[in-house]
């Protein structure tokens, strides 16, 4: 009996274990079955994960895109770099087995102390960077290390920044981090949306070695490189502006400079630049952040006399023969007087009164002839007050003082209201366009790289109409009277066979202390000049803020040094002919450059030899194959012409005293590319002169601003210094 209850017991626990089993393995099942059904445990995706483990996914880098001035010149690209990399570790074959000797070696080309590279290759870790000048260098400095051949150091290669003309425009553009991860400023800031780029990547299968498997299936998502963008800037007339802007702050030391060259008819800006400046590629020593040109606002100074001429000849009230007494001007309890302290010249007429400058005739105009109102309607027709739309981030607007009635008299003749160059330069193309005024824009168009596909494009537009015509032509004529009249005080602006029309304009600056800051030369000197006068094709406006003046020199001295030489050039480059052709003399004659491609090298090279044009001959070839020119391109007597010939085995050129813009003609006639570092023109290069060309594809250019080499290339013999200024000294005394 005992023993058939044992077995019973033994029975049920049986089919108890039995049942238990059975409902595991149906759960077991069940859960196989709903796994292989969903493929999905715990929310993980068994396929995904089964495809991540033995699939391998590869970024493909997109390119940021470039930006070009308006020849096709590059002038923000992206390019490789290089970061060092010591390899630390024993355990690999090749490894920093000397950390003193290497640093010692390494300290010398990278600039960097040996105690800290000794400290950084002690460190304890397999592999370390060695800080950031060791980060991001040239093609040329990873050559230098890589000749010294010390174990364990390695190179990265990384995408950086680069802008290969160096402070170059550095105001519009901006710049972007090396690493292009972040867009800082200018265009490079305002364009990212379309300069950025967006990576692709590859996806493929791979065995358990990590071997890519043969005939796999895999997915390509191709990355799409950044827009390129092309600009309205002329690399040859910017590069008269930056050097002549660098020789007028070597010699003059200015708190600031402004310098804008427009197309008259258009609008495009085709130059602009600001000192202080900066080298995009070396951001962290950036002084002056702020684009003057479109950014501050300052009162102009008899600039703006020319609006108010406008607006007195437009309602019919300028009479340039009637008469009034100079010298000073009550308005309500107050008094205006002439820049010559008050004295003025006397009875004059209107006309002379332009041509000097005269406070008193404006102030008159502006109150007696057309009246507040109809002054302040002109203010904001010529667009004043608001900002132009330039194409550039943060411009700042007008800011005109029309509370009391002095005010009408004092911003006729551009005191106590506040306006920004680019408002100034807008509103000229209304007086050098028959009456239109054009919007100022830099970007011409925005171009896909993949399909060349145009994604925007800018078009000249018409802001406004504000004088007629007959008014604008009559406003160049006295304009024109400003700068060639034995009183007017544009004379030190004057182009020897060019008529150019212009005002100067001398801003007083406002003091922390109240008033205005006194004091020879603590002024805004400045000057806007169109030419040729009777139809204007280039508008040029220069500013020079407190510049470092001898008692004898006048505040025209670095404005006109600029202006002259920009507008001459940009006359030049733009194939704009003299306008009195049998008054220019010799040394100014332009050259007209012929096809020498595929001709005979000495033929050539005595030919424009006795042109007048500094010739330089790369090689010791027999015939030409490329030139620096084109065929037509008109040159001034003693620039300089580079001629390629067919020499199997060139040497490098000493190009001590070139200036930055010779180094770029070497630069596109030879391919190779050219890093330069500083300004002003060349005092070394690498390789050294007389080194093999052969193979050779990058240069390192050093530039300075020594005064032995600020000589210009063009052969033109400097203007002897003016004996009579007529510089003005604007102001309003009580």
């Amino acid at each position: 009996m005992v023993e058939q209850m044992k077995s019973s017991r033994l029975t049920k626990r049986a089919l108890w274990f039995l049942f238990i089993l059975l409902v595991v393995v149906a759960v077991l099942f069940s859960r196989f079955i709903y796994i292989q059904a969903a493929k999905e445990v715990q929310g993980t995706d068994l396929k995904a994960l089964l495809e991540k483990r033995w699939s391998q996914t590869e970024t493909l880098e997109g390119k940021r895109g470039s930006i070009f001035d308006k020849n096709g010149e590059v002038l923000a690209e992206e390019i490789p770099s290089y970061t060092i990399i010591a390899v630390l570790d024993d355990r690999f074959d090749s490894y920093v087995s000397d950390p003193q000797a290497t640093a010692k070696k390494l300290s010398s080309v990278l600039n960097i102390n040996q105690e800290t590279l000794e400290a950084q290759l002690t460190r304890d870790a397999v592999q370390v960077e060695l800080g950031a000048r060791a980060k991001n260098i040239s093609y040329e400095k990873k050559q230098e290390v890589a000749e010294l051949k010390l174990d364990g150091i390695l190179f990265r290669e990384d995408p950086r920044r680069y802008y290969p003309k160096q402070n170059f425009a550095s105001h519009i553009l901006g710049y972007t981090e090396r690493d292009m991860s972040v867009a800082r400023m200018g265009l490079e800031s305002s364009l990212d949306e379309y300069l950025q780029e967006t990576d692709g990547y590859i996806t493929y299968q791979k065995d358990g070695k990590n071997r890519r498997l043969f005939n796999a299936d895999q997915v390509i998502e191709e990355p799409e490189d950044g827009h390129n963008v092309y600009l309205t800037i002329d690399s040859r007339i910017q590069m008269a502006i930056e050097q002549t802007m660098n020789q007028v702050d070597e010699e003059f030391e200015p708190e600031r400079m402004i310098t804008i060259v427009a197309n008259a008819t258009t609008g495009e800006i085709l130059g602009m630049s600001n000192r202080p400046g900066f080298n995009p590629n070396q951001y962290e020593n950036i002084e002056n952040y702020t684009n003057f040109a479109v950014t501050s606002s300052f009162e102009p100074g008899s600039t703006m006399k020319i609006f108010s001429l406008a607006a007195a000849i437009e309602e019919g009230v300028f009479d340039p023969e009637e008469t009034y007494q100079s010298g000073s001007y009550e308005v309500t309890d107050q008094t205006i007087r002439d820049h010559n302290q008050g004295r003025g010249w006397g009875e004059i007429s209107y006309l002379e009164g332009v041509q000097r400058s005269s406070n008193v005739a404006f102030s008159k105009l502006a109150l007696e002839k057309l009246g507040a109102e109809t002054l302040y309607g002109y203010i904001d027709a010529f667009g004043l007050r608001d900002v132009t739309g330039i194409d550039l981030p943060n411009e700042s607007p007008g800011l005109i003082a029309d509370q009391y009635k002095v005010d009408a008299a004092t911003t006729a003749f551009g005191q106590a209201t506040a306006i920004t160059p680019i408002q100034q330069v807008q509103a000229a193309t209304a007086i050098a366009n028959d009456g239109k005024m054009m919007t100022p824009y830099v970007v011409d168009r925005i171009v896909d790289p993949t399909n060349h596909e145009v994604v925007y494009k800018s078009e000249p537009e018409v802001k406004n109409q504000p004088i007629s015509e007959e008014t604008a032509e009559q406003v160049l004529e006295i304009l024109e009277t400003v700068v060639s009249a034995d009183e007017g005080t544009g004379r030190p602006f004057a182009i020897e066979g060019f008529e150019v029309a212009g005002k100067t304009g001398t801003a007083q600056i406002p003091s922390e202390a109240g008033g205005y800051l006194r004091g020879h030369g603590n002024n805004i000197f400045s000057f806007i000049g169109m030419a040729p006068a009777d139809d204007p094709e280039v508008i040029v406006y220069v500013a020079v803020d407190r510049p470092n003046l001898e008692g004898d020199e006048a505040g025209s001295e670095p404005v006109s040094m600029i202006f002259k030489q920009v507008m001459e050039q940009s006359l030049q480059y733009l194939n704009i002919a003299p306008s009195e052709e049998e008054e220019v003399s010799s040394v100014q004659d332009t050259i007209k450059m012929g096809d020498y491609e595929e001709g005979v090298t000495q033929e050539a090279y005595d030919d424009l030899s006795k042109q007048g044009l500094d010739v330089i001959l790369i090689g010791d070839g027999e015939t030409v194959i490329k030139q620096s020119h084109a065929e037509g391109t008109e040159l001034m007597n003693g620039e300089k012409v580079i001629l390629l010939t067919d020499d199997v085995d060139p040497l490098v050129p000493d190009m001590t005293g070139w200036s930055l813009r010779t180094v770029y003609l070497f630069e596109k006639v030879t391919g190779i590319d050219i890093e330069v570092e500083g300004s002003g023109f060349v005092s070394g290069q690498t390789p050294s002169p007389g080194s093999s060309m052969e193979d050779l594809n990058r240069m390192m250019i050093d530039l300075s601003t020594e005064k032995e080499h600020n000589q210009s290339e063009t052969g033109v013999e400097g203007d002897e210094e003016a004996t009579e200024t007529g510089e003005e000294d604007d102001f309003f005394m009580d």
